[in-house]
């Protein structure tokens, strides 16, 4: 997919999901007797309360913390030399304490913007991988897509607890009218929460193409760095999760990960199939295997792009 279709592609996917679920949400107040000339200040409300709190639920949820300069001086130097290759202000730079090795790009216009990786990845991958990993995470906040998925990643959320809570609170009302609304408002939410998902796993999986694009254009020798870096966080992450059960999940807000830890064991089976190895012997294998009918109906549901299709994306760039 060309550069300008993946804009396009993401422009549109976007401006369906806003004006689904800003239509929705003006159809609740509505029904529940707010004011129309107030429904604008609580749909700008509701936006800008997601940009304050979202940043801090991440650090909280994935155990962050800021290292300085002196602590991690070659990461610093990294972030540093790849901003000003991107044009933009250098992020703080952060470490997440997980036992999985992965990275994640978050913010907020008004908090400032962050690049992460976890102690892990630091551990797994050589320098030159994760400059290439960095770049990529790098390339997120370039587009602004840390505040577009940040927004759009809660919004389906938000509608599964509106559908759910009303679902529930008809149970007790004894107004069949009321509860029929009630009802019927639940059964829209619920169907609201699995189309804005669906277009929400579609946007984030173009804008990992998107980001994979320009971490090749900065970095030198960037989609081979980065196409074994990928390689081996999904056999890294496998075998962490097989050692230790109690990994857990990665949460609501997995589509911020550079790869996407839940699909690790579904990943290095199809890297297997390939006949893999290590580093670049495994993108080889990889690159040689096909895409079959099963693989594209599990990457809809997905929101990272099928790691096949994805190394051969980099290929091209190469």
């Amino acid at each position: 997919m060309g550069l300008w279709q993946l804009r396009l592609s993401m422009l549109g996917t976007l401006a369906l999901i806003i004006g689904l679920s800003t239509a929705f949400f003006t159809g609740i107040l509505w029904y529940f007797g707010v004011d129309l000339l107030l429904m604008p200040i609580f749909v700008i409300a509701f936006n800008l309360v997601q940009w304050l709190i979202a940043p801090y639920l991440i650090g909280a949820m994935y155990r962050v913390r800021e290292v300085s300069q002196s602590e991690k001086p070659q990461l610093h130097a990294m972030v540093e030399r790849l901003s000003q290759k991107s044009g933009i202000s250098k992020p703080r730079v952060m470490v997440a304490n997980m036992p999985i090795p992965n990275a994640f790009a978050y913010g907020s216009p008004i908090s400032g913007s962050r690049v992460a990786v976890t102690s892990e990845l630091l551990n797994t991958l050589n320098e030159d991988e994760v400059e290439a990993v960095v770049g990529h995470e790098l390339g997120h906040l370039k587009h602004r897509d840390v505040q577009v998925m940040m927004f759009v990643s809660i919004l389906p959320a938000l509608f599964y607890y509106i559908g759910y809570s009303m679902l529930w609170s008809s149970r007790g009302s004894r107004d069949d009218r009321g509860s029929g609304g009630t009802v019927a408002i639940a059964a829209v939410s619920m169907l609201m929460y699995f189309v804005l998902t669906m277009f929400t796993l579609y946007m984030s999986r173009l804008r990992e193409y998107f980001a994979d694009r320009h971490s090749a254009s900065i970095v030198d020798d960037g989609p081979r760095k980065l196409s074994v870096g990928l390689a081996k966080i999904v056999d890294s992450t496998r075998k962490a999760k097989q050692a230790k059960r109690n990994v857990g999940t990665s949460g609501s807000f997995k589509a911020l990960f550079i790869s996407d830890p839940d699909r690790a064991e579904l990943d290095s089976a199809a890297m297997s199939q390939a006949g893999f190895r290590t580093g670049q012997k495994l993108v080889e294998d990889v690159l040689r295997r096909e895409v079959t009918a099963t693989d594209r109906l599990a990457e809809l549901f997905s929101t990272h792009p099928n790691i096949v299709k994805r190394l051969k994306a980099l290929q091209q760039l190469a």
